[in-house]
């Protein structure tokens, strides 16, 4: 059962913590490990390394937008593929976070699909429905 009068709030606080954590990886990728660094990592994984400055700009614009709650559920929607690449380079680690595992990129995924299927929550600057969710499940009457 959910409690409509405290569930926008607790979306909220998923919606902000989700942004900040993109806020924090993309400057991380830019100010700390630099773009020529992470895209070194890339190369390293298997991955094109052309995809740094996209996906830094991405984590960095994609957090803010998650911030502010401007189009959460869009902008959560096209991060998730971030995430799930993520996935794949932390899945031979095994589980546990701590030794490069996949626990807390899981966590996130988590967190992106719950963005996108309940909302943003209450604070939201621009809301905006996603057109494929109404099709998929059904209005209760």
């Amino acid at each position: 059962m959910t409690d409509d009068r405290t569930a926008p709030l607790g979306l909220f606080i998923l919606r902000i913590s989700l942004g900040a954590m993109y806020l924090a990886h993309g400057l991380l990728k830019y100010l700390v490990f630099t773009p020529a660094g992470f895209a070194g990592f890339l190369a390293k994984t298997g991955n094109p390394e052309i995809l740094a400055w996209p996906v830094i700009a991405a984590e960095i614009g994609g957090g803010l937008a998650l911030i502010l709650g401007l189009y959460s559920r869009h902008v959560a929607a096209v991060l998730l593929p971030i995430l799930l690449g993520a996935f794949v380079v932390h899945w031979p680690s095994g589980w546990q976070a701590g030794q490069g595992g996949w626990e807390y990129v899981a966590l996130l995924i988590g967190a992106s699909l719950t963005v996108i299927l309940s909302g943003e929550g209450a604070y939201a600057l621009r809301r905006a429905e996603l057109p494929f969710l109404s099709r998929l499940v059904p209005t209760p009457a």
